[in-house]
């Protein structure tokens, strides 16, 4: 598969704007690191960034989260692992990330109510909605992901 676009040459100004989002949801939303982990690779699982859940993947392991935790998201509803705050982080995820088949029901916004202060909401929001456009940036110009040691 051949990279389509480098769109980090050619628009390095919409780029820098996404990364200042980036930059927000990382080091000024207050959002907990495994929340933000949580929130890159559900949702990069969903859409299919192969690019992306191998570099948050990776940073979730550097971070010192478990692979059994790292593992799981993608099967986030059957496994035991994540705490009832997790959990509604990830269903929230999973609705905004495939927002055009069910919208944001009220029940799963009801739930993360429960768990998150209306600002960790907003902001938490906003961290789906930057690594969705991650995701879209790296499937749509086919950034491919980088390869370590054969298995």
């Amino acid at each position: 598969m051949d990279t389509r676009i480098d769109h980090f040459a050619v628009a390095p100004d919409a780029l820098n704007a996404v990364l200042q989002l980036e930059n927000y949801v990382s080091q000024k939303s207050g959002l907990e690191p495994r929340f933000i982990h949580l929130i890159k690779l559900c949702a990069s699982h969903i859409n299919g960034c192969a690019y992306c859940v191998d570099m948050h993947v990776k940073e979730a392991r550097k971070d010192g989260f478990n692979e059994q935790w790292i593992a799981l998201v993608n099967v986030w509803r059957e496994a035991a692992i994540y705490d009832a705050k997790e959990r509604a982080l990830l269903r929230w995820t999973d609705a905004l990330t495939r927002l055009g088949e069910g919208g944001a029901p009220d029940d799963v916004y009801a739930e993360l109510q429960a768990h998150f202060t209306e600002f960790e909401i907003v902001n938490i929001s906003v961290a789906i909605g930057t690594i969705n456009t991650w995701n879209r940036l790296a499937i749509g110009f086919r950034t491919p992901h980088p390869l370590d040691n054969a298995a």
